[in-house]
């Protein structure tokens, strides 16, 4: 064997354990999207299958699911583009919209005319995940479906592929509508040409905190470990009625929605 394909040979194989080791969970790949190794932190909160419950009851209006976009987006340097090509990690929409397969024409009024606060739902067999050809978007070991901004080429498969809207894709350069002196510095910002979307905060676990939206909903956000008959999702699941977004389509949503 000649030494340039004696290199050649090295080099791929360290190039596909590298590949293996980023998928596997996700584990070594960073929480916010760029690949860069995470810190371990003992302060890092750990689940097995993280999962959200948000009551319906107490987030029922734009004006009260505002504020917690405004908090995601803040902190996510979310860019505010005033057209059809809004980029979205938390937004608003009607129960027709939300749940489509839950029809019921005798719903009362006050539960018909609801606002639904709407995001990523994480789900246990992510479509996006399965379709990307880079793996820019994965699975981590904690249930977390979140990007690598560095792997995304941009082929929007993965939005094709979810069944509930979640994901935004950068048409023109996102930076251009942002406040640049009020950028949140400890997360990237993205460029044209790559999909985002919710992460569960996964930087703010990472500290030992709960997702921005939860910690700005007063209580109407339960956030915690599905698998854990004791985390505060659980609780919430216990103690009331709840639906999943399409849950026809077998996804295994890790959002519930208390009506």
């Amino acid at each position: 064997m000649n030494e340039s394909r004696r290199h050649f040979l090295k080099f791929a194989g360290l190039t596909a354990a590298g590949l293996v080791a980023a998928s596997a969970g996700g584990v070594l790949a960073s929480s916010g999207g760029g690949g860069a190794p995470a810190k371990a932190n003992k302060e890092t909160l750990h689940a097995t299958q993280w999962g959200m419950v948000i009551d319906t009851r107490k987030l029922s209006t734009d004006e009260a699911i505002a504020p917690l976009a405004a908090a995601c987006h803040a902190l996510h340097n979310v860019p505010n583009i005033p057209s059809k090509q809004n980029i979205k990690w938390l937004w608003s929409s009607s129960m027709e919209e939300a749940f489509p397969d839950f029809p019921n024409k005798y719903q009362s009024p006050e539960v018909e005319h609801r606002r639904v606060m709407l995001l990523c739902n994480h789900c246990e067999q992510p479509p996006c995940v399965r379709v990307c050809p880079t793996q820019a978007t994965y699975k981590r070991a904690d249930g977390i479906v979140t990007m690598d901004y560095h792997r995304c080429i941009g082929c929007r498969y993965c939005m094709a592929a979810c069944p509930f809207g979640a994901r935004s894709f950068n048409f023109g350069e996102p930076r251009e509508y942002l406040d640049l002196t009020k950028l949140n510095k400890e997360y990237p910002t993205r460029m044209r040409g790559v999909v985002e979307k919710c992460t569960f905060c996964v930087e703010r676990l990472e500290v030992g905190k709960q997702p921005a939206c939860a910690e700005a909903s007063g209580g109407a956000i339960a956030f915690g470990d599905l698998s854990d008959p004791e985390s505060p999702a659980r609780k919430a699941l216990r103690e009331n009625y709840t639906i999943r977004r399409k849950p026809s389509l077998g996804t295994e949503p890790s959002v519930y929605y208390i009506i």
